[in-house]
C-alpha cells in the first residue's frame, strides 16, 4: 500500500481497518436480510446489542428496546413468505466502536401486497459479541 492509501484514516485507525469495520457492518446489513427472510428469529435478534433498539420501517414512532423484546416482536409476527432485497449501503466508520450506515430496502411478499420500497439508518457498535446494532430505524418512502 502507498502511505497516501494508509493516510486515509479516522481516528487514528488504517484505511484497512476502516474498510474492515465497513465491511463487517454491511455484512451485518445483508445478514440481516437473509436471516428474517429464512424466519430464523433467534439470528435475527441476536444481530443486535442486548440494549439495541428497532423500529419497522411500517412503525418508525414505535422503537423496540432490548434483544429479548425485539425477538419477541418478531416471534409475534403471523408467519409469511417474504424478500427483502438490500441496497446502496453506506457505512462510515466514527470510530473503532462505532459506525453509522444507510441502506435502501425493498420488500417482495407473497401475498397479494405491492411491493414496499423503504430503508434503514443505523448505528453500529461492537460489542464482546462482534459487531451489532445498536439501532435499526427502518422508514417507508412508498
Amino acid at each position: 500500500m502507498t502511505q497516501g492509501i494508509e493516510a486515509d484514516s479516522v481516528d487514528g485507525m488504517s484505511a484497512a481497518d476502516r474498510r474492515a469495520i465497513e465491511w463487517d457492518c454491511a455484512r451485518l446489513i445483508n445478514l440481516y436480510a437473509q436471516l428474517n427472510d429464512a424466519a430464523r428469529w433467534e439470528e435475527v435478534a441476536a444481530l443486535y446489542a442486548r440494549d439495541g433498539l428497532m423500529t419497522r420501517p411500517t412503525a418508525p414512532d414505535a422503537p423496540i428496546v432490548g434483544r429479548d423484546a425485539i425477538l419477541a416482536a418478531f416471534q409475534a409476527r403471523p408467519p409469511r413468505v417474504t424478500c427483502h432485497i438490500c441496497t446502496n449501503i453506506v457505512v462510515t466508520v466514527e470510530n473503532a466502536q462505532r459506525a453509522r450506515g444507510s441502506s435502501a430496502m425493498l420488500l417482495f411478499t407473497a401475498a397479494d401486497a405491492p411491493p414496499l420500497v423503504g430503508g434503514f439508518q443505523d448505528i453500529f457498535v461492537l460489542t464482546e459479541e462482534g459487531w451489532r446494532f445498536a439501532e435499526r430505524r427502518g422508514s417507508l418512502a412508498f
